[in-house]
């Protein structure tokens, strides 16, 4: 498989993919982008060819807060997937349980898409969400840049909910994991509610194809918190063009041109021994998603 990881461990689990299916589930008309489609069957073949037997499906944001795409995908895809939906103020604990009972596990609050964000808005996104979802035990998935997450830091640790932060925390510290700002990102995932998923290494390098930039900040992560560590693809890449000054949200953008199988070898550098890397692929997901790890 890669010179730093011979075989994935029997129900490795993918933490992070997205499906676009807009000739069946047609995109919410105000976004920011047009993906091509990424089916449930691209899905599978890509996972076969890695030796993934276990999915996280995440909401994506073209298609705002109808899960209706993720919701199929998950019914096709049977116990071997769970999902992570986006809602707003008019989902109910009704709507809730509904789709807990469909596999779903967290709600993602997307405050990366919006760029501007700061952190007065994550923080009254934060608080909307803790409330709707009161006693329930779905968790919530934060993508936001590490400026925010800090700014977040001390409202994200006395949550009663688990926190999922997405790629890397957004730590776009290059070589140097003490640079931006990094030691406070990782005194956040110390704390026992905060889990941190390592997905998209593109997302915070600068060193492509090979992301060698991204190893220290990865064990250091994995370090500080190897029974709260992830993994996740990041399938099918979005965000594979420059956007012209003349761009429109309603224009195709293609996906990034990534090679999967060496991005999944990376885990083996990241968690050179082979318990680690059981923790992170296997144990890690089977805890926090509900999965068997047996």
């Amino acid at each position: 498989m890669s010179p730093h990881m011979r075989n994935a461990p029997a129900r490795s689990t993918d933490c992070h993919v997205h499906v676009f299916d807009p000739g069946r589930f047609p995109y919410a008309a105000a976004r920011r982008y047009t993906p091509p489609p990424a089916t449930v069957s691209q899905l599978k073949e890509m996972h076969a060819s890695l030796g993934i037997d276990q999915v996280v499906l995440v909401q994506p944001s073209v298609y705002g807060t109808n899960n209706d795409c993720m919701l199929d995908a998950l019914k096709r895809l049977g116990d071997r997937a769970r999902g992570v939906a986006v809602i707003d103020q008019t989902f109910g604990r009704d709507q809730l349980d509904d789709m807990f009972a469909a596999g779903v596990r967290g709600i993602r609050m997307n405050i990366e898409v919006s760029k501007g964000a700061d952190a007065t808005d994550a923080l009254r996104r934060l608080s909307a969400t803790a409330e709707a979802l009161g006693g329930s035990p779905l968790l919530i998935q934060v993508y936001a840049a590490m400026p925010v997450l800090l700014a977040c830091a001390p409202t994200l640790r006395t949550l009663h909910h688990t926190v999922l932060i997405d790629h890397f925390g957004l730590a776009r510290t290059g070589s140097d994991p003490e640079k931006a700002g990094f030691s406070a990102l990782l005194e956040l995932i110390a704390s026992p509610n905060i889990w941190m998923k390592l997905s998209g290494p593109y997302q915070i390098s600068s060193a492509s194809p090979d992301y060698a930039d991204v190893t220290a900040i990865a064990k250091a992560m994995i370090a500080t918190s190897p029974d709260r560590i992830v993994w996740g693809s990041d399938w099918p890449h979005t965000g594979g063009s420059a956007r012209p000054a003349n761009y429109r949200s309603t224009d195709l953008e293609p996906f990034r041109t990534e090679d999967d199988l060496r991005n999944f070898g990376l885990v083996g550098k990241w968690a050179p021994e082979e318990s680690l890397r059981h923790r992170v692929l296997v144990d890690n997901p089977a805890r926090l998603f509900g999965f068997r790890s047996d």
